[in-house]
């Protein structure tokens, strides 16, 4: 049974006009994969960035603290504001929407029981879990919990089963990217926890409307809070983007992130002004930076509709 979360209903135009953007040929959106980028590349091209490369569609200044954003009308394309796009960057957590649409796509049951195992823990950063060695869970309520409160051995345990194993998941993740146009995209892992996880904000805005596609994605992503039982006691757990619970806001799709790497992380999806746009902010330097940057991009927006 699906965990029971309450699907937002998409705007009919707007669902049409994102859809429609993936009728078209598969080969409209392939992209030649680039090679592999290391560590090492990622922070020499940081350092030869230069100074900020910003883009705005209005005349109202937006102080985004983020080292990179990027504000897209989905239903225009429009760009109405970008901050050094065209780094290629740690993207952190953000990786788990993709580790969604692929364990999606394979159609595997979402009512069977995954069990976490030792393969499970993060021995590479050693984060946290209240998910215990031994605890199993149907597939949908691990995808709720790595989307929601983006539980690290949630989508590690996904991954891993996958049809073939973990390392068909990963090639999955892999040709996902290159089938929506992002040869800037890699993954080595599907919680985000590896720093070799690159994109670039253009391609997250891209994977971002790919996700809107699935009803789970948008549902769980989104919800608030829920809880599992794991050994017998009630876990509660809560969406690491607090916006889902302001009534300000309507966000269609969340995800957040953070690696030391990445710094903090946000996409989202939302509808400001009765209008679909993508919010891509990355490598926020404070807990709370990507947070007020949101609000900061809406006040902009709804300053800009007046105007």
């Amino acid at each position: 049974m699906l965990p029971n979360v309450k699907i937002p209903s998409p705007r009919r135009a707007f669902a049409v006009a994102v859809l429609s953007l993936f009728a078209m040929a598969p080969q409209a959106y392939a992209a030649k994969a680039t090679a592999p980028v290391s560590a090492a590349q990622i922070a020499a091209e940081q350092r030869r960035a230069g100074p900020d490369i910003i883009h705005s569609s209005f005349t109202t200044p937006l102080d985004v603290a983020s080292r990179a954003a990027l504000i897209t009308n989905v239903e225009t394309g429009e760009v109405l504001y970008s901050k050094n796009t065209h780094q290629r960057m740690p993207i952190a957590s953000i990786t788990k929407l993709m580790t969604a649409m692929v364990v999606l796509d394979a159609k595997q049951s979402m009512d069977e029981l995954v069990t976490i195992t030792k393969d499970d823990i993060d021995h590479l950063r050693h984060t946290h879990s209240r998910l215990s060695v031994g605890t199993s869970l149907p597939r949908a309520d691990l995808m709720l919990l790595a989307l929601m409160a983006s539980e690290n051995r949630a989508a590690s345990a996904l991954i891993r089963n996958y049809p073939g194993g973990l390392t068909a998941g990963i090639a999955a993740m892999n040709r996902k990217a290159r089938s929506l146009g992002m040869p800037n995209t890699q993954f080595f892992d599907g919680t985000g926890l590896h720093g070799e996880n690159v994109s670039t904000p253009g391609e997250l805005t891209k994977m971002v409307q790919a996700a809107y596609r699935y009803p789970d994605i948008r549902a769980f992503s989104t919800t608030p809070e829920y809880s599992v039982m794991v050994r017998g006691q009630e876990q509660r757990f809560r969406n690491t983007n607090s916006l889902v619970k302001k009534s300000e806001w309507e966000i269609d799709i969340s995800k957040t992130g953070f690696i030391n790497e990445a710094g903090r992380c946000l996409v989202m999806m939302a509808h400001i002004q009765d209008k679909p746009v993508v919010i891509v902010l990355m490598d926020s330097w404070g807990k709370y930076t990507r947070i007020g940057d949101a609000n900061r991009v809406k006040d902009w927006l709804d300053v800009a509709a007046r105007d």
